[in-house]
């Protein structure tokens, strides 16, 4: 196994260890993820920022003294990221607060101060609801410490985007192979996917010219069918000296998924793509497009898409999915 492979899966046994040592008795383990996740993307995103914190802060007094309403884009450039946060706090900054309620406190204005952007993942991991019981308990301070750990290494320098990443989605697979009751509920496993995006684009690999190219998941799930449409479609071109660049565009119904799948670009680097995912029990695919009147070159979907579509053999026919993908080049699972 490559060491950088041994080192992802370590990290993500660390974190995985977290919840027993903290959470064992104050959560059944079918509702670790509820912590777990959203606190490891906390806990990245937290280090990521640490180096632009000070210039932030600066830029938001600048922004409030000069009555700006708008100031994400400002922000955004100040943090050198596709979020920020104004709260003033770290992680760090909380972990030496002893008083539980203190820390509750401080801790949710260090939620609030997050972009727009990350408050969408908060919200659809309902994470806030989990404070009260975590205060009580006296966990929150335990989560904090264990998630600083110095052989927790989750910073730009102890691993990149595509690592953390990577570490994401071993969490995410092993919480859903933990809930038996959601296997391959919202997870397709990996080569099937593989499999999928070289039916969708070997055939025609050879007809693609160098170009820019939208793809689109309208039940997207975690967001692995995108990520993995992007990758083989870029690998099968360059191979021909070709140059692709894409966008993602997704929606999906189910709010925690939703969460994993923004959570997950912003985790591997990726901020414009979270940019244009849309999700939350409010945006189901039929009744509340998201993306009505656009047009995409390429589109997947899994099978709980499929029961809603009218499909003959792989190219799906229905305008459900969508009528107006420009090269009509539609994935339906099995």
């Amino acid at each position: 196994m490559p060491h950088s492979s041994i080192n992802h899966a370590r990290i993500a046994a660390l974190i995985w260890n977290i919840a027993d040592d903290v959470l064992r008795d104050l959560y059944v383990r079918g509702k670790y993820r509820d912590v777990i996740l959203p606190f490891t993307v906390l806990r990245r995103l937290d280090s990521v920022l640490g180096p632009t914190r000070d210039a932030v802060m600066a830029m938001k007094k600048m922004l409030d003294d000069a009555g700006v309403a708008d100031q994400d884009a400002p922000l955004r450039d100040a943090a050198k990221q596709d979020f920020y946060n104004t709260s003033g706090f770290s992680l760090q900054d909380l972990r030496h607060v002893s008083n539980s309620t203190r820390l509750r406190q401080n801790f949710e204005a260090y939620l609030d101060g997050f972009s727009p952007n990350v408050q969408e993942i908060i919200d659809n991991f309902e994470f806030r609801n989990q404070l009260p019981r975590l205060t009580k308990a006296d966990a929150l301070g335990a989560l904090i410490e264990k998630f600083l750990a110095p052989d927790l290494d989750l910073s730009p320098a102890g691993m990149d985007n595509h690592g953390m990443g990577t570490v994401f989605e071993e969490l995410v697979r092993r919480f859903n192979e933990e809930n038996n009751e959601e296997a391959g509920e919202h997870w397709t496993p990996r080569d099937a996917v593989r499999l999928m995006t070289r039916l969708m684009f070997e055939p025609i690999a050879d007809a693609i010219p160098s170009g820019t190219y939208r793809l689109y998941d309208g039940a997207m799930g975690t967001g692995g069918m995108l990520t993995v449409a992007e990758e083989t479609l870029k690998h099968l071109t360059e191979s021909s000296g070709k140059k692709v660049s894409t966008h993602l565009y997704g929606q999906e119904i189910n709010a925690e998924t939703y969460a994993i799948a923004k959570a997950d670009l912003i985790l591997k680097g990726d901020g414009k793509a979270a940019d244009n995912i849309v999700g939350g029990p409010e945006y189901s695919t039929l009744s509340n497009d998201a993306f009505a009147g656009q047009e995409f070159d390429f589109m997947l979907s899994n099978r709980r898409f499929r029961k809603m579509s009218v499909c003959c053999g792989t190219v799906c026919c229905c305008g459900a999915a969508r009528r107006d993908t420009r090269m009509a080049y539609v994935l339906c699972a099995a």
